[in-house]
């Protein structure tokens, strides 16, 4: 049984026409060297595949230039050759006459030179100074909302640094608070010792208690001298011991006295 005829058409999948434009490409260099060799025939062969890659086999020792040369001499036609000059010239027309335009556009944004303008050229240089404006708007609001953000941040920072330095002045504030309470107890603590000392050390037949420890010191003398009675000590008096002992608990409270004075 002989092969099946195989439909010629475009192999669908990507990998197997690959494969098969390889091997059949392989295969036709093949029979073109094989042409040249055997029939003594000048060949060239142009392949570009479907990726845009260039093969090509010409019968040594021609180029591909010389086997292109004689077939436009067989065929009678030839490469139409450009001058640079024309060229050239060409390009600086198209460009002086989109200058001409852009300056006329730039005439009409600025709304001059507007007598040969029709009504169609009106309309639409007024819809796109409608879109230049709104972009204009646009990039303002955008660029206002940035300086709001940042005065924003900025406020938010300026308020924490005073909500610190806030916290520190009532800190400081509190702390010179309970000094002046310490001062004061400390000060209530020594009136009250003095007090105490006035209320145990009383000075009778006076109607005035002393203030303060001064005046109490200076008015040790006089109350001596108005408290002081003569007495006379006998060998028989039954209380010798308690006087001596008495005169020895003035004696020490004139010195404590003193002491504090």
């Amino acid at each position: 049984m002989g092969r099946g005829k195989i439909e010629v058409k475009r192999i669908e999948n990507n990998t197997s026409r690959q494969v098969t434009f390889s091997k059949r490409r392989t295969g036709l260099l093949k029979k073109t060297h094989e042409l040249s060799v055997l029939c003594d025939a000048q060949v060239g062969l142009i392949i570009f595949s479907s990726k845009g890659k260039l093969y090509e086999y010409t019968t040594q020792p021609l180029s591909m230039a010389q086997i292109i040369d004689r077939y436009l001499r067989a065929t009678g036609s030839r490469i139409p050759e450009h001058s640079n000059q024309d060229h050239m010239n060409s390009e600086l027309s198209r460009m002086k006459k989109e200058t001409l335009n852009l300056q006329l556009s730039l005439q009409r944004y600025k709304g001059d030179d507007l007598n040969s303008a029709q009504l169609e050229e009106l309309n639409q240089l007024e819809q796109q100074l409608e879109f230049s404006v709104q972009k204009v708007r646009a990039r303002k609001f955008q660029l206002l909302q940035q300086q709001v953000d940042n005065l924003q941040r900025t406020e938010k920072v300026l308020e924490k640094e005073n909500e610190e330095m806030y916290h520190w002045l009532m800190s400081k504030q509190q702390e010179t608070m309970n000094q002046q309470q310490h001062v004061a107890m400390t000060e209530l603590k020594l009136v009250g010792q003095e007090h105490q000392l006035f209320d145990q050390f009383p000075f009778y037949g006076s109607d005035e208690q002393p203030n303060n420890v001064l005046q109490l010191a200076a008015n040790i003398p006089d109350q001596l001298q108005l408290h002081s009675y003569p007495f006379r000590l006998h060998s028989t008096q039954p209380n010798l011991q308690e006087s001596t002992s008495a005169q020895h608990n003035i004696y020490g409270t004139i010195s404590m006295l003193q002491l504090l004075v």
